[in-house]
């Protein structure tokens, strides 16, 4: 499209390359601190469990810390749908904004709750609205920045800049162990459990904060520009499911498998290594922290590729290789006890990964034509993270409990198997991609 937009509007004048750089890295660093704030829970969980769950049992403590994170996945589709409209309605920088406030609010709930010593039982169901809160507030922060940052990054490099959605994904990650990773250099464990987990939440909360006014600055995409000023319908659940339900089903099936995987080898894994291989914390958190980094470098090399050869290679890889290798490397990790080999075991399963991460925000965006596309990214992503990503620690932990860990390994490669029968089935969406702007 060169001129003119959809219904022949006129098309607003395209961004030059250092606006596109500009508005990917302000996207960017947003992303970082939302979801910095989203897994430090999962980071320092097996510090503050015992404030709010007391049992003299670990791997119950987990349980229930396990729980309330899936519990708060289960805000996530209510947040992709009411942000992933209104950033369809209102623009995609809107929506970032918008986000970055309940995370800000919900990191700082949690840094100042009493513990159930304290308060009793209103420690835990304030712990759960916080993460309801945080639910809310991610649930619009990947439709938003997923479609942000592929609408941004031009035609030719979309697969290279949209993997910056993971990137930043992965580095809030690591920036939460390598907190963690500092207060275990520099308090006693003792302090670590008593008051020093507390930290990483007001660190979040104060980062949110400086998000809000980076947020406020950034330039709209050109697709929105175009979508409003050609009078395309609005976006909502019914125009969804009515007009675009192959995509969205698409959508859920081919995220099932990539999400369920990622979490596995990332934030189920620091405490794997812990409750069953038999690591010490601070290996556990050391091992997680190197191969995180890797994988966040691996992400824009993989778009690039992804940029010559296509979506789909990369996704069949994903799903091939996770089908085939997940039960070994889970089985080869439960008898690990040399760090190097653990490192070694879980950066090849992160590897797998990258087939599905690097790429899955693109390929989700160019499914959908602009009015929609912030909902049609949000929504059936985030169904299939309640479902799937969101639980993958709960299940892994009631399995074992059950005394049937290796049935978590099977379950995840049954889901990557699904998943792959769709990314056989889909056409490659480099091709067929709906993003009609250079």
């Amino acid at each position: 499209m060169n001129g003119v937009g959809e219904q022949g509007a006129p098309t607003p004048g395209q961004p030059t390359q250092r606006q596109r750089l500009k508005a990917i890295i302000g996207g960017s660093t947003g992303n970082l601190v939302e979801w910095y704030d989203w897994y430090v829970y999962a980071a320092f969980t097996l510090y503050f469990a015992p404030h709010f769950f007391p049992s003299e049992n670990r791997t119950a403590q987990l349980l229930s810390a396990a729980g309330i994170f899936a519990v708060g996945f289960l805000m996530r589709p209510i947040g992709a749908w009411m942000m992933g409209v209104y950033a369809d309605r209102h623009g995609r920088k809107s929506g970032l904004t918008l986000s970055v406030v309940l995370m800000c609010a919900g990191s700082l709930l949690i840094g100042v709750t009493p513990g159930y010593e304290t308060i009793g039982v209103a420690a835990p169901l304030l712990l759960v609205l916080a993460r309801l809160m945080q639910g809310l507030s991610i649930g619009g922060e990947y439709g938003a920045s997923a479609t942000y940052l592929s609408e941004m990054a031009g035609r030719n490099r979309r697969g290279f800049f949209s993997s910056f959605q993971y990137v930043t994904l992965i580095a809030g990650q690591l920036v939460a162990i390598c907190v963690l990773l500092l207060l275990q250099a520099t308090l006693s464990t003792a302090q670590l459990d008593a008051w020093g987990w507390r930290i990483p939440f007001f660190i979040g909360g104060a980062l949110a904060v400086i998000v809000f006014w980076l947020r406020r600055g950034l330039a709209e995409t050109q697709s929105f520009a175009v979508a409003k000023a050609a009078g395309a319908p609005k976006s909502g659940f019914v125009e969804l499911v009515t007009k675009h339900p192959r995509e969205t089903v698409t959508v859920m099936l081919l995220t099932a498998g990539g999400t369920i995987a990622f979490y596995a080898y990332s934030i189920y894994m620091q405490k794997f290594l812990v409750n069953t291989s038999g690591l010490s914390r601070e290996t556990a958190s050391q091992i997680n922290a190197v191969t995180l980094f890797a994988f966040m470098l691996l992400q824009p090399v993989a778009g690039a590729l992804s940029d010559r050869i296509g979506r789909k290679p990369l996704m069949i890889g994903f799903g091939v290789l996770g089908v085939l290798g997940t039960y070994p490397i889970f089985s080869a990790l439960e008898a690990v006890r040399d760090p190097l080999v653990a490192g070694l075991l879980v950066m090849a399963g992160l590897v797998i990964v990258t087939g599905y991460t690097s790429i899955n925000a693109v390929v989700k965006a160019e499914l959908f034509p602009a009015h929609i596309r912030a909902l049609g990214v949000a929504l059936p992503y985030a169904l299939a993270n309640t479902l799937f990503g969101g639980t993958a620690e709960f299940v892994a932990l009631w399995f074992k409990q059950a005394g049937i860990e290796q049935a978590f390994y099977v379950y995840v490669t049954v889901m990557i198997a699904i998943s792959l029968i769709v990314y056989v089935r889909m056409r490659d969406t480099r091709q067929h991609s709906l993003i009609r702007e250079d």
